[in-house]
């Protein structure tokens, strides 16, 4: 018995269709990963950025209010305050805008001392974080002792929302209970420490 030729070659065809769809589905797959990845890291840079803005913006408004020697500086109760300081009748501005976190779009969670009020802020996300390892943050931690020290922080961290954008102050490492030497920093009689340079990083 003859084997139909037009019956053959729409197997072919169909199988030829079939391998073609499962490549293209794989490639497709492959392209949306890498592009997923590629946006999860741009938001991790962004929080990255937005939470070194609002640190500076606390280290800041922590130097400009100091009243005298031994007067500590009015606690920080609200982020709003560092677009407008409410302590001086100028038009201080801490931070440029307030930003958002960049990963959940929503409001930061924010870290509270009870003496000192507002400290940093940290993301309510719950990913699991891209970058490992803070040895190349510059230009955000160039000539600042204190960033790197925050960045390092980060390492090692399972989650988002363990990373905590937060300033304790010149002489106190984040994420110990240490104190470091700040390169570039002094301290003046009323014991108000100068911050460490800042260059390289946007100002608030």
């Amino acid at each position: 018995m003859r084997s139909n030729p037009l019956r053959s070659t729409a197997g072919f065809t169909y199988i030829a269709v079939l391998v073609l769809v499962i490549v293209m589905g794989i490639m497709l797959g492959a392209v949306g990963q890498t592009w997923t990845r590629i946006m999860k890291r741009e938001r991790e840079q962004e929080l990255i950025f937005r939470g070194t803005q609002i640190v500076q913006a606390i280290r800041r408004w922590n130097y400009g209010g100091k009243r005298g020697p031994g007067q500590p500086v009015m606690p920080l109760f609200d982020l709003e305050h560092l677009l407008k300081d409410p302590r001086s009748f100028a038009n201080v501005r801490h931070l440029r805008r307030l930003y958002t976190d960049p990963l959940t779009n929503k409001e930061w969670v924010v870290i509270k001392d009870p003496v000192r009020g507002i400290i940093g802020v940290r993301s309510s996300s719950n990913e699991e974080p891209l970058r490992q390892s803070f040895q190349t943050m510059t230009p955000l931690s160039a000539d600042d002792r204190y960033l790197e020290l925050m960045f390092k922080s980060f390492e090692g961290k399972k989650k988002y929302s363990e990373w905590e954008f937060v300033y304790l102050g010149e002489g106190v490492a984040p994420g110990t209970t240490g104190t470091v030497t700040i390169p570039g920093s002094s301290t003046t009689p009323g014991g108000t420490t100068t911050p460490g340079s800042t260059s390289g990083t946007p100002g608030g």
